[in-house]
This record gives structure tokens, C-alpha cells and sequence, in this order.
């Protein structure tokens, strides 16, 4: 990481992703704009740079005003984002003239000028200029002319943000170190000089250092003694601090900050030292005379020890399965599916993941579903729901109630296995740039088999038609690790699928009139188009039973199957594409419904014809939703361009019916 503080000197930077804010603490809301600023950064082959200004904003617009109090000093805050992959931070001198800057100015002198950004990772919030005048749509007008591209940080992840800082302060002035260390993802730090004191701690066996907190704004923890880390001079020592106002040393009436350093008996006065807070051991109190208090500090000392000894073997042990991992929902959607709860909920209520919840979404079920749920799943969840919105809008109002980083979509006829969800959190953690993702899907009732609903991941060819790597129209493969490598993919199966929460609500979830077949493909394409990768996990397997929402061979399906094509072409194709895709489907529906003719299928032709009514019926207002969509994928999309990994640039209806290929690898 190259750190920049002086604006006249910046380098050229590589298709700069930048991002604007005060960032005090890096806390976990902090990192996860980072990661996205980071990802997009790789996506386009740049350079991740992030803006900070010192001094605080705050303290140069309001200098009289004693209120703020920093959760890291500018010096603790670069050390802290040199441990999160950002290529450049910019310290920019904040003044009274930067200030006064308009906003044209402020855009055109300082982000323009001096960056040259693709793109800007900014909040709804984000305000600049003079009086802060200017905003996020004020930027957004110098897109075009300037050639930047603005990413909007969702609103919600601006108030879960703000939310923390608040809640890591008040932890802080509460004492509550373990919290405050949670919420930050990082231990909390100070950092001072080392200066005389009274040396009474020497007297009675206890030698302190006395620490000069040189910023007067930074924030100091509550009152007491903690178990600390000192590192002086790059190698790191065990202690406990001590703040306080010395109440058992009546003489000395100051406030304090003083640490007892293990194992250490070096003269450092003058020395810079950086204390990590692990816990806290006590209150300040009084004590009836120096032995009492020198009685106290062996104990307090053994209560460090025991925290530093905890925090080594943890360290040095392998990394074991904790309550700490991201947190995975796991909603089933039921509609009448007693039988399959029944079957298949036992399996899933043995998923060995630290963090997990299990949920079902009850759809107004008519069985004793609900009632089953109740008496047998105690552990279990239960949404329920007035009526049956179908699996599309169901989830849509199910997951409106599920707060969850991680949401594993699951059909209510799946067998998992024990580990199935470690390999693909594990996948989705490292690469921020994945937005979804899928499990291998066998077949239950053959399980040596590929299942129809996404086999080992979904593709897509040149006319629309989704396939998938194991499975071609109905014809599936045998599972026998010729698809065992992870692979970046179109579309994940709606069985088993997993995805980030903020995703799926930030592109506004499954489009509702869909209500079956197909939904999963719209959003996944849509995750596509904001630049996002969906990928295949194989090493992990689930077992899909199939058709039992709604039966492969229903003149239903066909009605779906059809209609929510002709939907997800309206929606998600190019433009100068669908002029003639959309006439030559309508071609190649109609050669659909002579083979269902020469099958004597009456039905299904029937449903055919109320796929293509439904769709002219509904063609202006599935245009609208392309516009609404666009807009949403804009607002999350990581990259100028939509990622088309998983597109078969070729017709599968030719390579399968007339060059006779049958299966994936062939393709």
C-alpha cells in the first residue's frame, strides 16, 4: 500500500477506484465498502484508492466544538487499511479553503484532476463543496464529460455504517473491549509517548510506563484496568492498563494512562508505544493503603495473563468453526409440502456451519404443513404467509423478514449433506466480486445421476436457451467428476441457491410475475449485468428430488417455461439483439408446439398459446421493469460492462438436434 499525502505529488493511477470518507476505526462496515472498492478494482484491471482527509472535516468547520472523539488517530487509521489489500490512501490537508471549494471545482480540480477515477464508490449521503452544496447527483452529471462512473453505496449500508461507529464508541466509553473488538474486526489501539511520572508503581513491585496521548480528540476507553498487547519497537509485549484519576493516591489528583509491561524492565521514556485493548479486567477503585492496591495488581495481573495466554493458544491453534463466520439463512419456501418437510428437513437440520439459521416460509399451505412445523421443528423458524405468492413473489415477502449476510435459497425437496455449506461461504469470502453461487445437484432418486434444475451449473446459448453443464433439454448426464472443477457460470439453480442478501435486495430481488420457473435465471443475469460472477462449487453436493413444486411434465410448467423465456429476453438482452431474437423464439415456439402435435400433447400447445398471449399482454410492462432494473443494476454494479461468463455463443438447438451432441463437454 503506497500512502499519498501531499496532492501536488500523486502519481498516475491505473484506472482509479476511489472512494471518499473520514473511515474512523475501520470497522467492519468500513471493510466491506473496501472489499467492494477492491473488487471493482480487479474487475477492471485498476487501482483501489482511498480518500481520507486529516484533519477531521469536523474540527477545521467546527474548531469549537469538544464533541468529537475519533475512534483512530490518522496515523492508527493508515496502519489499519494496510491490512485490507488497498493499493492507495490519499491523506488530503483539509482546510478552510478546501472547504470553500464549489462543488464544480471540488469535481473537476480535485477528483478529475488528480485521480483521473473510472470509478467513484460513494454514498447516497456523500456530501462536498462549499456549504455542502454538492451531492451524488451532482456528481452523477459529470459522468459523460468526465468519464467516471458513479457506484452508490446502498443506503442501508451508509446507516449500518454510521450504526457502528456509534455502537464501537459507546462500547469503548462502556468498557466493553470484547464488543467494541467484535465490531471492529480488529483489536482497538492507542498509541502515545512514553513520559516521567511518579514512579510509584516501582515502589511496591509494579513499574508502570505513563503514556502522553498526543491527539486530544482520540477516544479514550472507560475507566479501569484491561489486558493489553505493547508493541515498542516492533516486537510485542503483554501488560495490563491502567486510566483512571488514582483515587488510592490521594496526592496525585490527575486523570491517567499508565501500563504495567510484562517481562520488560527497558528505560523508554521519550519511546512511542501502541497499546492493543483485549479485555476488560476491572473497575478504578480505592483501596485502604498501597499494600491493598499492590495485593490487587497480583490479581489483576494473573486475569491479563489468563487473556494473553487465551489470545496465544487461539493464535497458534488451526482456525476452528466459530460463531464468528459470516451468517448463512437457509429459507424453504412450502406450499402443501408436508411430506417433503417431513423427507427431507431432518437432513438440513444437521448442516454442520457454525452460523446458520433454518427458516421455512410457509405459502399459505392448506395441509398440516404449519401445524407439523410446530410440533416436530422446534428449532426450525416458521414464517407464514396468507396465501400462496408462488416461489417467485413468495421468497420476495419471505425474505423481507430473514436479516442475514448470506441467503441460501433451498427447495423444500433437497437432501444436503452434513458440510455443505462450509465450501461455498468459504468461496464466497475470499472473492468479493461472486454473487452468487451453487452446489453440485444430483438427482435423489439416482444419486450417481446430474438433477435437471441446475446439474453442475447453469449456461445459457445465443438464443436464450438455459442448459447446464451435465444436463441438455431433458437428457442428464452421469455424475463421474468430469464437472468436479469449480467454475464460473451463467445462472445457479434456484434448488440450492446461494447469495448475498444485499444483492438480492439491491437488484429488488425475483421479479413476482414470474411466480415459477425461470425467476432464478432473470436475477442471475441481472447479478451478471452488474458485473458480478456466479459460480459452481462441486465440493458441495446436495440431492434434489425435482418436480415437486410443480411436475417437469405439467402443461403449467410449459406455460411458465415458455412465457418467463420470452420475459427474461424482454428484460435482460441487448437491444439490437431482441429485433430479431424475440420473431425467431416465436419461430421456434411454434416448431415446439408441432412436436407437441405429432405427441399428441393438446395441452401443452395449449399452454404455448397462453405463454405468447401472456406475453404480448404483458410486453410494455415487462419493458418498464428493464428500465427499473437498470436502474437498480447500476446502483451495485462493480464494473462498466456485464460479465457474459457462462454465454454459449452458439445455438444448443443446432448442436443438439442436428450435430447430435448431447452432452456439455461436447458443446
Amino acid at each position: 500500500m503506497q500512502v499519498h499525502n501531499n496532492l501536488s505529488d500523486l502519481p498516475t493511477f491505473r484506472n482509479a477506484v476511489i472512494t471518499i470518507g473520514s473511515f474512523d476505526g475501520v470497522h467492519t462496515g468500513h471493510q466491506k465498502i473496501i472489499e467492494k472498492v477492491n473488487a471493482l478494482a480487479q474487475k477492471v484491471n485498476g487501482e483501489s484508492v482511498l480518500i481520507t482527509f486529516h484533519p477531521h472535516p469536523r474540527l477545521v468547520i467546527y474548531p469549537d466544538d469538544p464533541s468529537l472523539k475519533l475512534i483512530s488517530t490518522i496515523d492508527e487509521k493508515v496502519a489499519l487499511l494496510e491490512r485490507f489489500g488497498i493499493d492507495h490512501v490519499v491523506v488530503v490537508p483539509f482546510t478552510k479553503d478546501f472547504s470553500q471549494q464549489s462543488p464544480d471545482a471540488y469535481i473537476k480540480d480535485f477528483l478529475v484532476n488528480k485521480f483521473h477515477p473510472s470509478y467513484i464508490v460513494i454514498g447516497y449521503d456523500h456530501k462536498f463543496g462549499k456549504a455542502r452544496a454538492g451531492d451524488i447527483e451532482y456528481l452523477k452529471r459529470f459522468e459523460e464529460e468526465a468519464g467516471f462512473k458513479i457506484v452508490e453505496i446502498l443506503k442501508q449500508e451508509i446507516k449500518d455504517i454510521a450504526v457502528s461507529s456509534t455502537k464501537v464508541r459507546h462500547a469503548l466509553e462502556q468498557g466493553a473491549i470484547k464488543n467494541a473488538n467484535q465490531l471492529l474486526n480488529h483489536t482497538f489501539s492507542l498509541s502515545g509517548t512514553v513520559e516521567h511520572g511518579q514512579e510509584i508503581g516501582k515502589t511496591i513491585g509494579y513499574p508502570t510506563a505513563n503514556i502522553k496521548v498526543g491527539n486530544k480528540y482520540k477516544l479514550i476507553p472507560a475507566q479501569g484496568i484491561y489486558a493489553v498487547e505493547v508493541i515498542h519497537r516492533k516486537k510485542t509485549y503483554g501488560g495490563m492498563l491502567y486510566i483512571g484519576d488514582r483515587p488510592t493516591l490521594d496526592a496525585f489528583d490527575n486523570h491517567t494512562i499508565e501500563v504495567n509491561i510484562f517481562d520488560f524492565d527497558a528505560t523508554i521514556y521519550g519511546d512511542k508505544l501502541t497499546i492493543n485493548f483485549l479485555d476488560f479486567i476491572r473497575e478504578d477503585e480505592k483501596f485502604d493503603g498501597l499494600e491493598k492496591l499492590k495485593a490487587q495488581l497480583g490479581r489483576d495481573r494473573e486475569s491479563a495473563l489468563e487473556v494473553l495466554k487465551k489470545k496465544a493458544s487461539l493464535s497458534q491453534a488451526p482456525k476452528k468453526k466459530s460463531s464468528t463466520a459470516p451468517k448463512v439463512a437457509i429459507v424453504i419456501l412450502n406450499y402443501n409440502g408436508i411430506e417433503h418437510l417431513y423427507d427431507f428437513l431432518p437432513s438440513v437440520l444437521k448442516t454442520s456451519y457454525p452460523n446458520h439459521e433454518i427458516i421455512v416460509a410457509d405459502n399459505g399451505s392448506t395441509d398440516d404443513s404449519v401445524k407439523l412445523l410446530k410440533d416436530h421443528f422446534e428449532k426450525v423458524r416458521l414464517i407464514e404467509m396468507e396465501e400462496n405468492y408462488g416461489f417467485a413473489k413468495g421468497y420476495n415477502e419471505a425474505l423481507k423478514q430473514v436479516e442475514s449476510e448470506y441467503y441460501v435459497l433451498l427447495n423444500s425437496d433437497v437432501e444436503v449433506e452434513e458440510n455443505w455449506i462450509e465450501p461455498i461461504i468459504n468461496l464466497l469470502e475470499k472473492d468479493a466480486s461472486i454473487g452468487a453461487c451453487q452446489p453440485k445437484i444430483r438427482a435423489y432418486t439416482d444419486k450417481k445421476r446430474f438433477e435437471y434444475a441446475g446439474a453442475a451449473g447453469g449456461w445459457i446459448d445465443k438464443l436464450g436457451y438455459p442448459f447446464c453443464r451435465g444436463r441438455i433439454f431433458d437428457q442428464t448426464e452421469i455424475d463421474e467428476g468430469q464437472y468436479d472443477q469449480m467454475q464460473e457460470i451463467f445462472w445457479a439453480s434456484g434448488a440450492a441457491l446461494f447469495i448475498r442478501s444485499k444483492i438480492f435486495h439491491g437488484l429488488g430481488g425475483f421479479d413476482g410475475d414470474y411466480f415459477a420457473h425461470s425467476e432464478e435465471i432473470d436475477l442471475c443475469w441481472r447479478v451478471k449485468r452488474a458485473g458480478f460472477k456466479i459460480m459452481v462449487e462441486p465440493k458441495s453436493v446436495v440431492y434434489h428430488l425435482g418436480g415437486g413444486t410443480l411436475n417437469y411434465i405439467s402443461p403449467n410448467k410449459t406455460f411458465l417455461n415458455f412465457r418467463n423465456s420470452l420475459f427474461t429476453l424482454l428484460k435482460n438482452e441487448e437491444r439490437s439483439t431482441l429485433l430479431w431474437l424475440i420473431p425467431f423464439r416465436l419461430i421456434l415456439d411454434g416448431v415446439a408446439a408441432m412436436l407437441f402435435l405429432m405427441q399428441r400433447k393438446f395441452s401443452h400447445i395449449t399452454a404455448i398459446l397462453k405463454a405468447h398471449w401472456s406475453f404480448y399482454k404483458n410486453f410494455s410492462k415487462m419493458r418498464k421493469k428493464r428500465s427499473i432494473h437498470q436502474e437498480q443494476i447500476d446502483k451495485i454494479s462493480i464494473t462498466s460492462t456485464p460479465n457474459l461468463k457462462g454465454r454459449y455463443n452458439r445455438s444448443l438447438v443446432w448442436q443438439y438436434y442436428i450435430r447430435g451432441k448431447k452432452k456439455f463437454k461436447n458443446l
